[in-house]
């Protein structure tokens, strides 16, 4: 992922140096405040786990590959900056932009494997090998839910801006584009995952443009933002994972007409 990200933000800045000189093009400029929906991890052991102590299970307990195991992750609200270079004619703009957005993760919760809750199961049961109990339950372990999502995006936007002849008009949009998002779950200091994944993504914006001058227009809106499900592989565990990834977006920006 590291070396996809500078390959987004050079197509991005090749286009901008070359458009700002053309009649018709325009640059923008958006911050947002990004609400990410809670989000279910949902995996499949990828080789026989053999549990570590529990509470009620014991130490030993074979889980073959393929068996279930997820989880729900409560994601705290983030911040986001959207930056893009477009055409426009009088009513419709057709752009690329780059998009950063990141979220931390507020806790975890839910836990189970093979259909069997294990919240209230001693946390050594996540652990083969482990000598004994570690003290701690699985739920009390994953509530403290360090770690955070951050994501690069490329979208190619359409927008129709209508014209009701006044300072203030609506837009209305929808994009299509490139995810890559890295996902690392710490809860308690413990590396559950730290991975990546590159998805497909795609977004619908509406809102209100406010015109300052031919060049100069503000704007803010609302946007809805989803990829496909990441897919990423665990660190404490032999297993595999899919993770939903939606967000609700408010914004505020301007533009520039050249």
């Amino acid at each position: 992922m590291s070396q996809k990200k500078p390959i987004a933000l050079a197509i991005a800045l090749a286009l901008s140096s070359s458009a700002v000189m053309a009649d018709g093009f325009y640059v923008s400029g958006s911050l947002s405040y990004n609400d990410m929906d809670d989000t279910r991890n949902d995996g499949v052991f990828t080789q026989e786990f053999i549990t570590g102590p529990g509470t009620t299970i014991p130490a030993g307990v074979a889980l073959p590959a393929g068996t279930d195991v997820r989880w729900r992750t409560d994601v705290d609200s983030g911040a986001g900056v959207n930056l893009a270079v477009g055409w426009h004619t009088p009513n419709m703009r057709f752009e690329v932009e780059y998009a950063y957005a990141k979220h931390d993760v507020d806790r975890h919760f839910g836990v189970s494997a093979a259909g069997i809750a294990l919240g209230a199961e001693d946390a050594g049961v996540l652990v083969s090998g482990a000598p004994g109990n570690l003290g701690v339950s699985v739920a009390d372990l994953v509530n403290d839910g360090r770690g955070d999502f951050t994501a690069d995006y490329l979208f190619f936007n359409a927008y129709y801006d209508f014209d009701a002849g006044w300072a203030l008009n609506p837009y209305f949009g929808l994009g299509i584009g490139n995810a890559w998002v890295d996902v690392k779950y710490r809860p308690s200091g413990v590396s559950i995952i730290d991975d990546d994944d590159s998805t497909l993504a795609y977004q619908a914006m509406l809102g209100l443009n406010y015109d300052c001058s031919e060049q100069l227009k503000f704007f803010g809106g609302f946007r809805w933002r989803q990829t496909e499900d990441i897919e990423v592989d665990a660190r404490l565990l032999p297993a595999e994972f899919d993770i939903e990834n939606e967000s609700w977006l408010a914004e505020i920006g301007m533009r520039w007409a050249f």
